[in-house]
């Protein structure tokens, strides 16, 4: 017999069902309201009267008004945002920063205003009710739910509280949810990623999980470590468990790997969340991509990935997208990003309504002799040399080697096997095979003689784990790139002595 909650939670999805479905069926006009909505609020902001906002009537004139950014063209405002300055990049001050870790930034800083957390909490809770309504399946609100997340305890810098996503979204979670929730809030709060996961299995081994979210890589450690202590596959521990939601990275690679763990299959749901807004989430189970949240005070503009480091490259709305293009996606926000390079990736898989895939990051590619690989060409490459075999990944990462002590240059493949392939040549060869149906320019560096084909080197058990904890990033919100366009992984998996 569901409870009460459970039976509720089906008229309720039923209702947000219908109101997603009436802004997806008008996209165009959803997003122009956004865009208007946009302008309107930022015109006496410190970046609005800078760029002319008053005198912003059309899309045309945003794009002339207001260039393509990254964070470190943005920086100069958000630096006095930080500061304690008011109405810069929105209205008053932001209730939040999201803290992420950058690359050529330091730590970064991406404000969260009052107009933008609620569209975050929002998407997460649709997501959930659009596959009640999909499914019917509403029973797992009665057990027990893990989101394997960064600590809640937050920082404050000028009366703005500031940490990970995952932990300001933790205070976000309804009442109602509360006493399903696990893990308790000093479990939550530890640091120490491996300390924190052990707590995590001691305090959950024998409950009755049946939702559990998180990052792929992570939920992994998690689960393998259930599996180690109860002697039991996730399966038959959580008879219950019937609901996996994750996000971050793409899950093919790790769908057998997690397929074996758990010991049966269970429903999944991706996300897209990020800590400048939440883009999209899974609302068909049987149909490929996300769905594009237009109506979440987001406006969104595409590049040709190809064309984005040109001088002027041509930057498009939604209305002019097409299917199975390589688009860097832009935004704009009630956080006060404008035009902002989030570096993501993104291919339209359909336009009604409008669902994307992450194809990978703008940074994260392989171009050492003008390849071009991108991280979906990666993941294909591993899905089609694993698919009908025994064969499973753990983790992987590639990267040119430029410099060959001999022979010619290559792509060096560095993957952690949970079971590893019985003749690797033919593995190499399945991969080889894919990267050059799917890449031309690689292929013809293959039949040039720039470059030979791959190879493969196998790193030891938990040996990305290693290497991630090595520089710090051990667990939260962080992973391993899936390719690069250097040897800085690469080299120090091979200086930690990794290889197995």
């Amino acid at each position: 017999m569901p409870s009460f909650k459970a039976a509720l939670s089906k008229p309720f999805a039923k209702y947000v069902a219908k109101r997603i479905q009436k802004w997806s069926s008008k996209p165009v006009e959803t997003q122009q309201k956004v865009f208007e909505h946009l302008i309107s609020n930022a015109k006496q902001t410190a970046f609005g009267k800078d760029h002319n906002f008053s005198t912003i009537s059309s899309y045309a004139d945003f794009q002339s008004n207001v260039p393509i950014r990254d964070y470190e063209d943005l920086k100069p405002y958000v630096e006095r945002v930080v500061a304690g300055e008011e109405d810069i990049l929105w209205k008053g001050k932001p209730i939040y920063f999201a803290k992420t870790s950058g690359t050529t930034s330091g730590a970064k800083y991406i404000p969260i205003t009052k107009e933008s957390m609620p569209t975050h909490v929002e998407a997460a809770r649709n997501a959930i009710l659009m596959y009640i309504n999909e499914t019917g399946n509403s029973k797992f609100v009665d057990g027990k739910m893990i989101f394997l997340q960064g600590s809640p305890i937050l920082e404050e810098k000028h009366g703005i509280k500031l940490g990970r996503l995952s932990g300001i979204v933790a205070h976000y979670v309804p009442k109602y949810l509360q006493k399903n929730r696990l893990p308790s809030l000093e479990t939550n709060c530890i640091d120490d990623w491996e300390t924190k996961v052990e707590a995590i299995v001691d305090e959950t081994i024998n409950e009755d999980m049946s939702i559990i979210s998180g990052i792929p890589s992570w939920v992994q450690m998690y689960f393998e470590k259930l599996v180690e202590k109860s002697g039991q596959n996730v399966g038959d521990l959580f008879k219950n468990f019937n609901l996996f939601i994750f996000g971050g990275v793409n899950y093919e690679p790790y769908r057998a790997k997690f397929e074996n763990l758990i010991g049966r299959k269970v429903d999944s749901i991706e996300l897209y969340p990020a800590s400048e807004g939440f883009f999209a989430f899974q609302d068909k189970q049987n149909e490929r991509g996300m769905l594009l949240q237009l109506n979440s005070g987001i406006f969104y503009e595409f590049v040709e990935a190809e064309h984005f480091f040109e001088e002027n490259p041509k930057r498009l709305t939604i209305a002019d997208v097409k299917l199975s293009v390589n688009y860097v996606m832009i935004i704009s926000s009630t956080a006060g990003l404008w035009a902002y390079n989030i570096g993501d990736t993104v291919e339209f898989t359909s336009l009604k309504p409008y669902r994307v895939i992450v194809s990978g990051r703008i940074k994260h590619f392989i171009s050492a002799f003008g390849e071009h690989i991108i991280g979906k060409e990666v993941e294909q490459a591993l899905k089609e040399a694993t698919e009908g075999t025994s064969i499973s990944v753990n983790e992987f990462t590639v990267a040119p080697q430029i410099s060959p002590e001999e022979g010619l240059p290559y792509h060096e493949w560095l993957i952690e096997f949970e079971n590893a392939p019985d003749n690797l040549d033919d593995f190499i060869s399945a991969l080889e095979q894919s990267l050059q149906q799917q890449n031309s320019y690689y292929l013809d560096l293959i039949k040039g003689k720039v470059l030979r084909p791959l190879l493969v080197t196998k790193i030891k058990k938990d040996g990305f784990q290693t290497y991630m904890k090595s520089i710090g990033k051990l667990g939260g919100q962080n992973k391993i790139p899936r390719l690069a366009n250097d040897r800085k992984i690469a080299d120090s998996m091979h200086q930690l002595k990794l290889i197995k």
